[in-house]
Formats: structure tokens, C-alpha cells, sequence
């Protein structure tokens, strides 16, 4: 008897379920999408215990004939396509006719339905793949489908699935992401009895981005509206200043599709570069629609995936939109300089821009009051005999940086180009746009260091003499440390001491990270520091079931953080070295740290927040450090505490003895 036999219709029937529902979420999106397939204007979303018990999708859309419902829960049985030729204009979201067949398959389905020609509707019961019954019911045209107990007669998948809440938070973020995909659709999203969303569709996008994201997010946002040889861009990409630590609030749809596109996502992060800080990420809500031909989403069962035959227009388009989009929005921001406010100014003239000379001496009274620091001796005193006397040095005014020709990171003395100097059409410029990068994108790590760097020596306290048997071993007092001399500070980063016959280099933000991270895990009490006012934060949906998850653990930390209703909440009180922190970029940090940190367990995710604090409390790199503050540092670090590394394993210092240097001076052999 041979070994290989056809597997029967029920087990086949999981296999291929599995490749479409795996959680409820992705039951959700397959019945989200149907309801907008059948030209719906309104979708109500219904779930309880997170989709798993019990969902229900009710849409007003054209209906299924009486005749119809049984054969659309058939694999592969779909209205929308009909032959081979039909797979290269897919205009629908749905195409596959999987959907219905592998939700029957692994849950109870109620089906209720009706057209606009049938004078009664029909209600159709489904469990396991198995037919209950058909029968007449009385509806509203449209159609309503309930699934219960997912998973129920596969036993091994549930054991796959989140808590209540998570997988509650996953189909919150489907219904906004389809929300976001059509403005034209009212969407009603219930949560366990409550209404947690509900748009308006009235067909305008910003409706719907003030609805799902809030109003703050909606307010940094700017209008795209471009085309390029036959493709269409529209939609919002935040403001250059309101980009985040993190991709959460990146949307990209192909002709209304929610798709994961590599290559917008470089275009769009290409065309920041020099515009955002260092590690933060622009947030869009892009719609491109292009030729249904010149796109494939018949690449994976959940069509999120999609290939295009001109990945270099795709990327054009969203570089040469977004970038235009910048400059269209660029509106210097309000400053306060000698207590009054300053009119916000549009640089749309550049024979209108602010001479420099004023744009330096408004930099210059933003500078702040230093005390005033000994005379800087004379630049050309290199002693000779290094080894016995420091170089002396002086680099506390930073003026004589300025003087010295070097340009102040913050000195807003020059304008952005004008919004007439992005071009439409990139055939119309020389410059040509950055080529897309290999699958590479930067990282979100704001801490990388150099390899040479991370290699660098960091054991600056010598290791202690072979023990001898504790019967033989004479009794020796523990020597005190040697003093420290503190000479200076080099690039604002790193503070140089003189300890014995040892150079020191001290990295200042990462040790001052580590000894308020010791400082924080040791607190049983965690030291906090009232607002004056509690502070309100509208969050995305899915940054405010994050921290929602994670109260316990930021109570523990120091904040004070409750539920303030729809989507948002209210900050009371902020750890106490966090004091003036600016609340609202606090809380959408925190929430993307914490859906990156969802899969670690309790204790690593509170260490993880340990983490954050330290690092934003911690005196930063590049800043100028007063005296008073290095000699502060350099003492807590060296005072034998052994503060080696900083929270994430960069080294706090590194030393140089001085034989060492003298040897590269040539003075010994």
C-alpha cells in the first residue's frame, strides 16, 4: 500500500484556514473587507473577550441572494473574478473567496442577509465547516455576521492566542486601519458593550485621522497631493517636528488597500533626511492609486503583501510628494525672545528670509546664562614634559565656540527651501531622487556606538590580588581611592580626569545613565513629582491600550497615569528626575516602547523602563556641563562603586596610563 493518500476534506479545510484566520483580527479585516467590496456606507464592529467569544460585522451593503449564501462559504467560490485574465485588474479588496470558508471551518457562523429585491432575507448557520440550516428571516438590507467561539474544535490554536485585551487591541487597530482606508465609510467599532470609535464618513480623510488617531495628531499633519506619470498621491505626513520614536503610525494604501510596502516606507524616511531628528520617524497617512496592472497583490492569502512592476516610480512618487509636502508646510514656530511672542512666518519669498546677522543675534539671546569661566590661556602652551603637568584648558563659555567658527546644532539662522524649489515632476531637475535602500532602514536605537568604540577598554578599576587562605591572610585595610583631578571636557561628551598615574575619558551621559539607573532599582518608594496641573494625553488607539496594559508597571516607575476616556489619559505625576519632561512626547514614547516590549515578561519589561527614565534624565552628550557638574560626575563614578557600563552595555569610561602616553611621545621605549 503506498504511503501517500489524499487528506480528508475536514482536515484540509484547518490546514488552509490557518493561512488566512489566526487570530480574530484577521477575521475582522476578511469581513471588514466584504462589507466594503458589497459598496457599503456604514460598518459596525462588534466584539467580546477580545473576538474570541463572540464578533459581530453588520454592514448596509448590496447583500447576498437567498440562493447565493450556501455556495459563498465554498472554497474558492467569489463574485469578484471570474477567469485568469480577471487576476491582472483586481479592483476589489477580496478576490481569493477563502474568507468565509476558513472562518466556517474554525468557528460557529450566523450569517443573516438580505438585497434590495428580496422581500425577506435569509439566515444561514454554519459550525466547523458543517451546515446547520438555512432558513427565511426578516432583516434590513444589508448583512450581518456573527462568529462565536473561535478556534473552538482546534484546541491547539487557542493556545496561540493573547490575552482578551491584546487580541482586543488587534481588531481595534484592523477597524482603524480600514477606517483610515475609506473615509467615505461610517465604521462603528464595540468593545465589550462600549463604543470606542465611530466615524463619521463623510468622505474626508482628516474626518477620519481626527477620529482614530485624535485631534493633536490631526493637527501635525500636512496635505500631499501629487502625481507623477500617472500616479496618484494624496492624503497627510506629519510635520518634521512631530516625528516618533517609532513605524506604529506609518499607513500606505494601493487603491484603497492597506499594504506593508518596503519601498514607501524608504521613500518616505528618505525624504525626512535632514528634516527629523535622529531617531525619530516620520507618521503618514498615504493613499497612492495607480493601474491595477502595474501592481500584484496576489503574493500571500492576507494580501498585505504586494510586488510592483516599477518599484523606482513608486518610490519617486512619495520621495518627490512628501518632499514637496515639507516644504509647502514649512512655518517657522513660535519662540518666545524677550517675553514676547513671535508672528509665525512662511518662507514662501526667499527674497523675504531674516538676514543672518539677526537670525545669529536672536541665537545668541537664546543662549543660555553660563557663569563666567576663567580667561582661556594661550592656545599655543603644549608643555613638553606631558607626563608631569595636564595641559590646562578651558571649555566652559560657548561663545568661544561660536567665535571659533563652529555652527550651533539649534541656531535656527537658516531657512528651508521655499515650497516652488520642489520640483512636480523629477524629469524637471538635475537632481535625481536617492536610489532605494536594499531592505536596510535605519534603526531605532538612538544608542548605537561605533565598533571601535564598543571595543574600547572599561575595567578602571584594577582587579584585586590572588586571596591567600583566609587562616594565612594578614589583615590589610582597603586602600582609598586616589584622588581625582578633573582637567576639562572634550566635545561636550566626554570628561577627562587625572587619577594617579592614569588619563581617564568618562562618557558623561552614560554614566550618569547608569548611576540613575542603580539609584532608580533601588528605590522602594519611587520619588515623584506632582504636575501642577494634571495633563491630559490624546494617544492612538493602540498607544492607549498600551499603556492602559502597563499602569501597574509605570506606577511602579514613578508615574501617576489614569484612564481619561476615549483614547486618552491623564498624567498626574512624572518620576521625579523626569521633572519638567514634556508629557505628551513622554506618553507616545512609553507606548511604543511598550508594544515593542509585549512579548517580554513582566520583570524585563520593567527594567526596560528603568531604562527609559535613566536615559531621558541623563545629561546629554553634546550639551555643555558646568564644573561643578563634570567634578560631580567623575566623583560618583569613580569613587569605587564600580560603574562600568551604562544600561544598555556601553562602556562608562575608558583610561590611558601614563606610560602609555609617553611611549606615543617617544619619551620612553
Amino acid at each position: 500500500m503506498g504511503k501517500i493518500s489524499v487528506l480528508d476534506k475536514q482536515t484540509a479545510e484547518l490546514i488552509a484556514a490557518g493561512e488566512v484566520v489566526d487570530r480574530p483580527a484577521s477575521v475582522a479585516k476578511e469581513l471588514i473587507e466584504n462589507a466594503i467590496d458589497a459598496g457599503a456606507t456604514a460598518v459596525t464592529v462588534e466584539i467580546q473577550r477580545g473576538g474570541i467569544l463572540y464578533m459581530r460585522v453588520t454592514d448596509n451593503g448590496s447583500g447576498f441572494l437567498r440562493e447565493d449564501v450556501p455556495t459563498a462559504f465554498l472554497r474558492h467560490a467569489t463574485s469578484k473574478i471570474h477567469a485568469q485574465d480577471d487576476l491582472d485588474t483586481i479592483h476589489t479588496l477580496g478576490f481569493r473567496g477563502e474568507a468565509l470558508a476558513a472562518i466556517a471551518a474554525v468557528s460557529r457562523v450566523e450569517l443573516t442577509t438580505r438585497t434590495a429585491e428580496e422581500l425577506a432575507g435569509a439566515r444561514y448557520r454554519i459550525e466547523g465547516g458543517e451546515e446547520i440550516g438555512l432558513e427565511d428571516a426578516g432583516c434590513p438590507e444589508g448583512t450581518t455576521i456573527v462568529m462565536r467561539d473561535l478556534f473552538y474544535n482546534t484546541p491547539a490554536r487557542m493556545k496561540f492566542l493573547k490575552k482578551d485585551i491584546s487580541e482586543a487591541n488587534a481588531v481595534s487597530a484592523v477597524v482603524d486601519r480600514q477606517a483610515l482606508s475609506h473615509p467615505e465609510v461610517a465604521f462603528t467599532f464595540i468593545r465589550d458593550g462600549k463604543t470606542t470609535l465611530r466615524t463619521p464618513g463623510d468622505g474626508k480623510l482628516m474626518s477620519a485621522i481626527y477620529q482614530v488617531c485624535g485631534r493633536e495628531f490631526a493637527g501635525s499633519m500636512l496635505p500631499i497631493s501629487h502625481e507623477l506619470g500617472g500616479i496618484w498621491l494624496n492624503g497627510f505626513v506629519c510635520k518634521p517636528t512631530a516625528c516618533r520614536p517609532n513605524r506604529n503610525l506609518q499607513y500606505f494604501y494601493i487603491n484603497g488597500r492597506l499594504v506593508k510596502s518596503r519601498t514607501m516606507m524608504a521613500a518616505l524616511e528618505q525624504a525626512y533626511k535632514n528634516a527629523a531628528m535622529v531617531g525619530k520617524f516620520p507618521a503618514c497617512v498615504l493613499h497612492m492609486h495607480i493601474p491595477y496592472q502595474t501592481v500584484d497583490v496576489n503574493v500571500h492569502p492576507a494580501k498585505m503583501e504586494v510586488r510592483f512592476s516599477d518599484e523606482k516610480r513608486i518610490f519617486d512618487a512619495v520621495y518627490y510628494g512628501t518632499k514637496s509636502a515639507i516644504a509647502a508646510g514649512d512655518v517657522r514656530p513660535q519662540m518666545q525672545l524677550g517675553g514676547e511672542k513671535t508672528e509665525r512666518t512662511t518662507w514662501s519669498n526667499p527674497k523675504e528670509r531674516m538676514p543672518q546677522r539677526t537670525a545669529v543675534r536672536a541665537y545668541q539671546q537664546m543662549l543660555p546664562t553660563v557663569p563666567q569661566a576663567p580667561a582661556r590661556p594661550d592656545a599655543d602652551i603644549f608643555l613638553s614634559d606631558v607626563g608631569q603637568r595636564a595641559v590646562q584648558t578651558n571649555v566652559w563659555n560657548p561663545a568661544l565656540d561660536i567665535e571659533a567658527g563652529e555652527e550651533p546644532a539649534a541656531a535656527p539662522i537658516q531657512a528651508s527651501r521655499p515650497a516652488e524649489s520642489i520640483p512636480a515632476d523629477p524629469a524637471a531637475t538635475a537632481e535625481e531622487a536617492p536610489a532605494p535602500p536594499d531592505g536596510a532602514f535605519p534603526s531605532a536605537d538612538a544608542d548605537a556606538v561605533p565598533a571601535e568604540e564598543a571595543a574600547a577598554p572599561a575595567d578602571i578599576v584594577p582587579a584585586p590580588a590572588d586571596m591567600q587562605p583566609a587562616e594565612q591572610a594578614p589583615i590589610q585595610l582597603e586602600e582609598p581611592p586616589q584622588p581625582i583631578r578633573v582637567i576639562g571636557e572634550a566635545f561636550h561628551t566626554y570628561i577627562l580626569v587625572e587619577q594617579g598615574e592614569e588619563l581617564i575619558l568618562l562618557d558623561k551621559h552614560a554614566a550618569h545613565e547608569r548611576i540613575l539607573y542603580e539609584e532608580l532599582k533601588k528605590e522602594e518608594e519611587p520619588r515623584q513629582q506632582l504636575l501642577l496641573t494634571p495633563e491630559p494625553v490624546r494617544l492612538s488607539r493602540e498607544e492607549y491600550a498600551a499603556i492602559m496594559e502597563n499602569i501597574p508597571l509605570l506606577r511602579k516607575a514613578g508615574y501617576d497615569v489614569d484612564d481619561f476616556g476615549g483614547s486618552s489619559v491623564m498624567v498626574r505625576a512624572l518620576p521625579l528626575v523626569l521633572s519638567g519632561t514634556d508629557v505628551k512626547s513622554l506618553m507616545a514614547e512609553l507606548a511604543g516602547g511598550f508594544m515593542e516590549q509585549r512579548r517580554t515578561a513582566l520583570p524585563q519589561r520593567l527594567d526596560w523602563l528603568y531604562h527609559s527614565v535613566a536615559c531621558r534624565a541623563a545629561v546629554k552628550a553634546g550639551n555643555l556641563s558646568g564644573p561643578e557638574e563634570l567634578e560631580s560626575l567623575a566623583r560618583r563614578v569613580l569613587s569605587g562603586k564600580d560603574i562600568m557600563y551604562c544600561p544598555h552595555g556601553r562602556p562608562v569610561a575608558i583610561r590611558l596610563t601614563r606610560k602609555e602616553l609617553e611611549k606615543q611621545f617617544g619619551r620612553i621605549q
